[in-house]
């Protein structure tokens, strides 16, 4: 059952929805997740309170740590997201934390849906993600992913409400010159909202998907 987070009925929500487990790519070792009470900030309520106003449809997830720097603090499970005329669903996403979570919902409607309708003449329908939260480090590195807290989104394609498909993998350089715009114009629109955005420009790990991570915006986007 899907909940929709208040800020006043925050404390029941929690309890009524953080049984969820945190989906996407399963943990690099098998390892049992340790729950912890969920503290509360000011932020947290105003962060869901948010999230709420801004049309989305989602779950909190209660805190769970995996051990080796890897945990889900502070996230939600999300449904839908609120387009300027519509809801879309999202696909394969796990847990996400609260500021990723609204921080993705504004760019799905103002970078997403609109540029959508204006370059390909139809409203998005749907997100297909490659999963959230991953138990992993960087590639190449030693030092721990931003997956591996829960604080990026991996990106594939974009389902639209006429039935197309439109994917990173197929449609950045080999797709119809609307597909290559529309493509290079939601990948600008996040360069605007989030931290570090990664596309197939980046490179060959990244010819399937756009890597969303939380942080400042503009930070880093290739």
């Amino acid at each position: 059952m899907l909940c929709r987070a208040f800020p006043a009925l925050l404390a029941l929500t929690l309890a009524a929805c953080g049984n969820l487990v945190p989906g996407g790519r399963a943990p690099a070792k098998p390892q049992l997740a340790t729950p912890r009470p969920v503290a509360v900030s000011t932020e947290a309520r105003q962060c869901l309170a948010e999230l709420n106003a801004a049309g989305a449809r989602f779950s909190p997830v209660a805190d769970r740590y995996y051990g080796a720097g890897c945990s889900t603090v502070g996230t939600v499970s999300l449904a839908a997201l609120q387009g300027d005329e519509a809801r879309f669903a999202l696909a394969n996403l796990g847990p996400v934390t609260c500021p990723l979570a609204e921080t993705t919902a504004a760019w799905a409607r103002y970078g997403v849906d609109r540029a959508a309708r204006q370059v390909l003449g139809s409203p998005l329908a749907k997100i297909e993600t490659m999963g959230s939260y991953s138990c992993r480090d960087v590639a190449g590195s030693g030092r721990r992913s931003a997956h591996a807290t829960a604080q990026a989104i991996d990106v594939a394609a974009f389902i639209l409400a006429d039935g197309r498909r439109v994917s990173v993998l197929s449609g950045w350089n080999e797709g119809t010159m609307q597909e290559r715009r529309f493509l290079r114009l939601v990948h600008q629109s996040a360069c605007r909202r989030f931290g570090t955005v990664l596309g197939p420009d980046y490179n060959a790990a990244h010819k399937n998907h756009l890597h969303l991570e939380a942080g400042h915006a503009g930070g880093f986007c290739r």
